[in-house]
């Protein structure tokens, strides 16, 4: 946790307040969502919800306090800061502070931006302090860079040269500093904060190619779907298209995906049912997808919640491969080894092959073994498409 902030609504301070904690953490954005609906604020674009009071984790946000602002806002300014070091939580305090700032898109702007000034606490080492004015000042350097060089005379000229303005976190010097409008007070800059299992691009059909477009991480909930899209500037999902970054999903659910015609609702299920399964899985999951070839995210959806029904041997492209892994790896048989040169491991690898339909890809070898027909198994839950099935007969 950055920080927590009791909230309240200005215009009706009878109702109460909430604590909320942020990063608000995923399992706690609905919730906290709906407790704030009660009390008559948390709107998705209006900054309806006042700071009565905020921690001391970042003195310099006391600003914000008596101050309006909206809660996705202070949830993304706290994901911002959660990545900040020791010193650049100096250098944000330092500047905000300098630049008196009381706006919370300011204070979201300036995290993009606060690596280009130096902030003196110590003035004991002149060598560590030249050091770290001459990181921050080429945003770097390497090795070959840093060899040699004179950081104590770095220092000396900063001191001697420039002029800094005094803060509660330090001596702050500007550099020339210029402060980042990346954040437009509706739409946030891209910024994935945990890991996701797929980034897309959402954006109106009806604006410019340049206009800004809203970032989503996905699994997300439906109240998270319905605050971007509000934030994105539309009524409905038909208005908006798509637009695939990058994801953790194995390269064949990728190349499978159109999202021209694909819905973000289907995508998000997709990613929640992806989300469980572990690398061996998911690396099934591809190779089940070469196998059955769908054309739909909810296709996908539906292989990988049902991959226990598929066999899949990895790493085996060969009749002769995959007889060998069936009579001395599967635990199906009592191999001895002294019987090797008698076994004809590619006639029964292909009989194997034959009486399970199965197919060699990319990946390895995957077989079918459920009882629906693979159209059905796609098309959704086997139990229901079994129950209708009984109730035909």
């Amino acid at each position: 946790m950055q920080y927590q902030a009791v909230l309240s609504n200005a215009q009706h301070p009878e109702y109460g307040v909430l604590t909320v904690p942020f990063p608000i953490p995923a399992e706690q954005y609905d919730e906290i969502i709906e407790m704030l609906e009660a009390l008559e604020i948390g709107d998705p674009l209006k900054r309806d919800c006042r700071v009565d009071e905020i921690s001391d984790h970042w003195p310099v946000l006391k600003n914000t306090e008596r101050t309006v602002t909206n809660i996705d806002e202070l949830d993304y300014l706290a994901k911002r800061l959660d990545s900040f070091d020791k010193y650049e939580k100096t250098q944000f305090q330092g500047m905000a502070s300098r630049l008196d700032l009381h706006g919370i898109d300011e204070f979201i702007n300036l995290t993009f931006c606060c690596q280009e000034v130096t902030v003196v606490t110590d003035f004991n080492n002149l060598e560590s302090l030249g050091r770290r004015h001459y990181l921050t000042l080429g945003g770097g350097a390497t090795i070959e860079e840093m060899q040699g060089k004179d950081f104590r005379s770095v220092a000396l000229a900063l001191l001697d040269g420039e002029v800094g303005r005094v803060t509660p976190y330090g001596l702050v010097y500007d550099n020339g500093f210029e402060m980042s409008q990346l954040y437009d007070g509706r739409i946030f800059p891209e910024y994935c904060y945990e890991d996701c299992i797929m980034e897309v691009e959402m954006s109106s059909r009806y604006t410019s190619a340049d206009s800004p477009a809203t970032y989503l991480y996905l699994p997300i909930t439906q109240i998270q779907q319905a605050r971007a899209l509000a934030r994105a500037g539309g009524n409905f999902y038909e208005d908006m298209c798509l637009r695939f970054l990058e994801s953790e999903l194995p390269e064949e659910v990728d190349a499978a995906l159109n999202f021209d015609n694909e819905r973000l609702t289907d995508l998000n299920e997709m990613c929640r049912a992806i989300q469980p399964l572990n690398q061996a899985e998911r690396e099934k999951l591809g190779a089940v997808v070469l196998f059955t070839r769908p054309e739909q995210a909810s296709q996908i959806t539906n292989l990988a919640k049902e991959l226990e029904q598929f066999d899949y041997v990895p790493k085996v492209h060969t009749p002769e491969e995959y007889g060998k892994y069936m009579i001395m790896d599967s635990g199906h048989y009592e191999y001895d080894e002294n019987l090797a040169g008698y076994i004809d491991f590619a006639k029964y690898g292909k009989e194997c092959m034959e009486n399970e339909q199965g197919q060699f890809n990319d990946r390895g070898y995957v077989a079918y073994q459920g009882t629906l027909r693979l159209d059905e198994l796609m098309q959704g839950d086997p139990a229901e498409n079994m129950g209708q099935q009984m109730n035909m007969e």
